[in-house]
């Protein structure tokens, strides 16, 4: 047993008062849609720091990534193919897996990770990546973070999102919403402050 399972088994066992979940379903109802969620959720990246591009059919994902980040040259991905117009496209850009590493201070250096989103918020441009790597540290330790997101998995707000989204089999999932920001210190916007400095969100 894991000790994230022993510390649920405890809080279970000695919890004395459950109480029901509340409806939402007046607030769903009430929650804001949008008539073109690409747009919206472009749109919406551009606000949080960070950028969405439309990958359209005949794209070159790898061509997309060069372009955005040049400079690039230690690149981590676990994805073998991208699937863009109805065909697989090799992901030949990246240089190696996450999970060829033995721990996760090995990662320390990467210039940018691409991986694979679940579901995308229109609403605030959140989204959500569940492991499906081991070294979960490649989320948050890459310097540049390029998310591939099948448009069809667009939702307008979070109560759509949660209906949708699953941890997998490590048991763990994170929205991100553009690069790492902070404005706790004097109230001055440093980018990067816990995890990536840039994020691009390719909408296939």
């Amino acid at each position: 047993m894991s000790s994230r399972e022993d510390i649920l088994q405890s809080i279970r066992r000695n919890t004395q008062v459950r109480y029901e979940r509340p409806d939402l379903s007046s607030l769903e109802k009430e929650a804001v849609t949008y008539p073109d969620k690409v747009r919206q959720f472009c749109e919406m990246m551009k606000l949080m720091g960070g950028r969405a591009i439309v990958v359209e059919k005949g794209d070159d994902v790898n061509e997309i990534v060069r372009r955005q980040y040049p400079d690039a040259r230690r690149i981590a991905s676990n994805l073998k193919a991208v699937v863009c117009g109805g065909k697989e496209q090799p992901l030949t850009c990246a240089t190696f897996h996450p999970d060829d590493v033995e721990n996760p201070g090995e990662l320390d250096g990467t210039d940018l990770a691409i991986v694979d989103g679940q579901v995308g918020v229109c609403e605030n441009g959140a989204v959500w990546v569940r492991q499906d790597v081991e070294q979960r540290a490649v989320y948050f330790i890459s310097e540049a973070l390029v998310l591939v997101l099948d448009r069809k998995n667009l939702v307008n707000n979070m109560h759509e999102a949660y209906k949708r989204i699953d941890t997998g089999e490590y048991g763990y999932g994170v929205f991100i919403s553009g690069p790492s920001k902070t404005a706790d210190i004097e109230q001055a916007l440093v980018m990067g402050a816990h995890g990536a400095r840039d994020v691009t969100v390719l909408l296939v």
